[in-house]
């Protein structure tokens, strides 16, 4: 998987490319990422990408001859290429727009704004994507750009060690997570579920379901609607239902 990010401040993407998993997704291969500055694909002395909006209004607008002198330069065959814009008018990112962009076998190229917006024709001529992390408004689109790469890099075999982690995660399977526990079985009087110890691998399956269940029930109970549910996760939920009476 390949990615070009066009940004007004490369630096921002630097360090958190070089940690942890997209650290050593970079060092086998797996993903390329490179980082463009927008004001080197401008023209004049000052490196301008902005300018005063038409009609007036507050803030600056992000320039449209930058854009797209560096989006033509990447990538002069356009089908090549898959252009997301970062923007809160976008369709709100989820783990199914991730599991999708993560099968893509076009590169993925992100148009980072900042001020107030960026120039209208860009959106129209270049950009097959706006996507939006929901609504609030951020700075720019420096970190939406990273939190999907970094959402999609998971879903590419060989990123993680376990190959199985990425599909018992939350919104992978259409609902939470479980609870996880790890050692020592008691710590200030908080104990770890006993049918965890007990090694009985059928019974743990099914008590991660339904706490999985569970939560989502409590948390995130839109999420059950969404969701392919089976006769057993009915029954499950049935219990869950009885259980809080």
């Amino acid at each position: 998987m390949k990615y070009d990010i066009i940004t007004i401040f490369p630096e921002i993407f630097h360090a958190y490319l070089s940690e942890s998993i997209l650290k050593r997704a970079l060092q086998k291969g797996l993903i390329e990422v490179k980082v463009h500055n927008l004001r080197d694909y401008t023209k004049d002395k000052h490196r301008t990408v902005d300018d005063y909006p038409y009609g007036g209004g507050a803030g600056m607008v992000m320039k449209p001859e930058p854009f797209f002198t560096a989006v033509e330069a990447l990538y002069p065959d356009v089908t090549k290429r898959r252009v997301i814009m970062l923007s809160p008018a976008g369709k709100k990112f989820d783990q199914d727009i991730a599991m999708e962009l993560s099968k893509e076998k076009r590169h993925l190229l992100f148009l980072c704004g900042r001020y107030e917006a960026i120039d209208e024709r860009v959106r129209k001529v270049l950009v097959d994507d706006e996507v939006s992390m929901g609504d609030y408004v951020l700075t720019g689109g420096e970190l939406p750009a990273l939190v999907i790469i970094d959402a999609v890099t998971r879903l590419i075999p060989g990123v993680l060690g376990d190959e199985h982690s990425a599909e018992t995660e939350s919104f992978s399977w259409g609902i939470l997570d479980y609870p996880h526990y790890t050692r020592p079985p008691v710590f200030r009087d908080l104990v770890v579920p006993e049918i965890l110890l007990s090694g009985n691998h059928k019974d743990i399956l099914r008590w991660r379901r339904k706490e999985a269940l569970r939560r989502t029930l409590e948390r995130r109970p839109d999420l059950l609607e969404k969701s392919s549910l089976s006769d057993d996760d009915y029954r499950l939920i049935r219990e869950i239902k009885e259980e809080s009476l």
